[in-house]
């Protein structure tokens, strides 16, 4: 038996420019799918942006696949001065407590943007999108940014 294809927009998501929010920092934009266990949030993020700062979840794992442009990033302890460039088809892992971010965005040849799709499980309660905006309400599902 076949199952019968599905348009239903609950289930099915198509790549629409205008389903892409502008997110507070110039040159981030995303759309955010939200499911029960998890949610993704696909950037779309001009090559030469700047604004990403080094944080952790702490109770968020989170899984980033890199689809078009570079990621030059930061993972792991705060005082390693590391850095790691991911391209299309890489992808990193940030279970929670792990620090990460302070990125580099290098945008590909076509779109000059770099194309990520985060994967948070649990959802995430907590929408940060800048160190002036973080939570102060003592929520289970907090981001502390590095100092």
């Amino acid at each position: 038996m076949t199952a019968e294809p599905t348009t239903d927009p609950r289930y099915v998501y198509f790549l629409d420019d205008d389903a892409f929010e502008e997110e507070g920092r110039p040159g981030f934009r995303r759309r955010v799918v939200t499911g029960s266990n998890l949610e993704l949030w696909f950037w779309r993020i001009k090559g030469g942006t700047q604004g990403s700062f080094l944080h952790r979840h702490d109770v968020e794992e989170q899984l980033g696949i890199i689809m078009r442009g570079t990621l030059d990033f930061r993972i792991g302890d705060p005082d390693d001065g590391t850095r790691h460039q991911l391209r299309a088809g890489d992808f990193y892992l940030a279970p929670p407590a792990v620090w990460h971010g302070e990125s580099i965005f290098i945008g590909d040849d076509e779109y000059d943007e770099v194309w990520i799709l985060d994967v948070f499980s649990p959802p995430r309660a907590v929408k940060l999108t800048r160190p002036d905006t973080a939570d102060t309400t003592g929520s289970a599902d907090t981001q502390e940014i590095a100092p």
